[in-house]
């Protein structure tokens, strides 16, 4: 794996910078670190910024330290870690988290995220864990399948797909898979802008690494890294995930909601950068308790 090869354009960062309120000295958590592109937007930002870079692909991490190269030893380090296993040995003066599949694990065929082109189901962002895609499509049950089509896809065919999976079964491969979700549709519907297997595939991804209780976990947990007024950014791709951050930060004792509405990208960055389309931001500030009333 190579820089150029998980190169990605990072999206919304003038809302991020803005947002983590960058501070000389400051001491900063990319949870999703990816190619480093926010990274390397945070160290630029100030003076004798420190840097910490979780991720749980380690292509990521290596890609980062290339493209991180030109700071200091001593100010980034790196951990190959999933951000809901995260234990910190200190507090940070901002958070941020880029959530979801990055689109250079869009684009490399062997990791199964995509059925635009043949490759196996896999879909595993940390390549060490056991569990597959093919493992749910080939060996879980109809009912199962059918939730997790629903609850994660939002797909209101979540129950026809199951049962025609369940009949044509085993699959291998994402194209064969995404071929036979499409005979679900009405024909009129299986040719369109956005492809009939689009949301299962989320939903496949979602299940495979366990995103939305892991997320669930970051953000019970992640506040308490912060120092008093320090603040969290988190952009999320789905409504799924706005929904838990929305919901996160407005439920979570220590924090105060800085953003009312998401944040979402101009007509500009959009036409720039297509992933940025989907992309919303919010901002929370831990509280400082030598601020409140008594």
């Amino acid at each position: 794996m190579t820089l150029e090869t998980f190169f990605h354009l990072p999206v919304l960062t003038e809302a991020v910078i803005q947002g983590l309120n960058i501070q000389e000295n400051g001491h900063y958590l990319d949870a999703t670190v990816g190619g480093g592109g926010h990274s390397e937007l945070i160290l630029n930002s100030g003076k004798n910024i420190k840097l910490t870079a979780l991720d749980q692909d380690e292509s990521a991490i290596e890609a980062a330290k290339k493209r991180l190269a030109f700071a200091l030893p001593e100010q980034v380090k790196f951990h190959h870690i999933n951000f809901s296993q995260y234990h910190p040995e200190t507090e940070f003066d901002g958070i941020l988290a880029d959530l979801g599949v990055s689109s250079t694990q869009l684009d490399q065929p062997e990791r199964g995220f995509s059925f635009n082109k043949e490759a196996p189901l896999d879909m595993r962002m940390n390549p060490h864990q056991t569990l597959t895609a093919s493992d749910i499509i080939n060996h879980w049950d109809e009912t199962t399948l059918a939730d997790i089509f629903y609850q994660y896809g939002e797909e209101r065919h979540s129950r026809k797909i199951a049962r025609r999976i369940l009949q044509q079964r085993p699959f291998y491969h994402t194209t064969e898979l995404a071929s036979a979700i499409a005979l679900c549709f009405p024909p009129q519907k299986r040719y369109g802008r956005i492809h009939p297997a689009t949301r299962v595939f989320q939903a496949l991804r979602i299940a495979v690494n366990n995103e939305l209780e892991n997320l669930k976990t970051f953000l019970e947990t992640s506040p308490h890294w912060l120092k008093p007024e320090g603040k969290i950014v988190l952009i999320s791709f789905h409504s799924l995930e706005d929904r838990l951050v929305k919901h996160g930060f407005r439920e979570h004792p220590q924090l105060e909601v800085l953003t009312k509405k998401p944040i979402v990208a101009t007509a500009e960055e959009k036409q720039k950068n297509p992933r940025a389309r989907s992309a919303k931001l919010r901002v929370a500030q831990r509280i400082n308790p030598n601020l409140t009333n008594p």
